[in-house]
């Protein structure tokens, strides 16, 4: 994680940029806020950003329509911010390309502490040390697109994944051979704790090996290591 890291705070409250401004700028990162679109994208066009914090409800487009419209030409990883909590809405933000969720109220410890976690995601980010990073991952006969999160099978036909889906199998393909265990793979693929460590990616494993193992019971991709967690055992190639 980049211990300067630059944030770009975008909310229509005063208040909420001001405190998270000086509350990120006492832990070390450089803050930028901005109160709509218009100055959003300003701000974007003065200095690249590590990350932003964008709130759902805003005065003209939404955050939720300003996320789908970034994720069209720009990685940079996206915390929503709002006081919508139904689970509908939160499906609807991390869908659209958002990394994380927080619901308002919010404990500026706990944001802080998501903003760290999604920064220490390898894949993240939209600086000059991120544009080396392999977007293209061949294994099995398989080709896994991360920039246009797109898999296609041995077979040429394009597999359709959820967010979910793709997010954990990018971070099991980027880590090929290594036994990851399900507390890491949480943490790298993207899952926002709705479910417990075990229970989500062992119901995300199990989708996987349906699409793209012809016997999900006898897996030949994703391995079960008894007391470790999972393996991705195929040999990848990166792109």
């Amino acid at each position: 994680m980049k211990t300067d890291a630059h944030i770009l705070i975008v909310d229509d409250d005063k208040e909420i940029r001001d405190l998270l401004q000086e509350f990120f700028q006492k832990h070390g990162m450089r803050v930028s806020a901005a109160r709509d679109e218009d100055e959003m994208k300003a701000a974007l066009r003065r200095m690249p950003v590590d990350l932003i914090i964008l709130d759902v409800m805003l005065p003209g487009k939404s955050g939720l329509d300003i996320c789908r419209d970034l994720r069209t030409h720009s990685k940079v990883p996206i915390i929503m911010l709002t006081a919508v909590t139904e689970t509908i809405d939160r499906v609807v933000g991390l869908e659209m390309g958002a990394d994380d969720y927080v619901p308002k109220p919010f404990d500026p410890r706990e944001l802080l502490a998501r903003t760290r976690a999604v920064l220490r995601r390898p894949t993240n980010g939209s600086g000059a040390a991120h544009r080396a990073v392999p977007q293209i991952f061949k294994f099995a006969g398989w080709t896994l697109d991360a920039s246009r999160r797109r898999l296609v099978g041995p077979d040429g036909v394009r597999v359709e994944l959820t967010t979910a889906e793709f997010n954990l199998l990018h971070t099991l393909a980027r880590s090929a051979q290594r036994v990851l265990s399900r507390e890491q793979l949480v943490e790298l693929s993207n899952q926002n704790g709705d479910y417990s460590y075990d229970r989500s990616v062992d119901i995300l494993v199990s989708r996987l090996r349906r699409k793209m193992d012809d016997d999900p019971r006898a897996p030949k991709l994703v391995l079960t290591v008894r007391g470790g967690g999972y393996q991705f055992v195929p040999e990848v190639v990166a792109e």
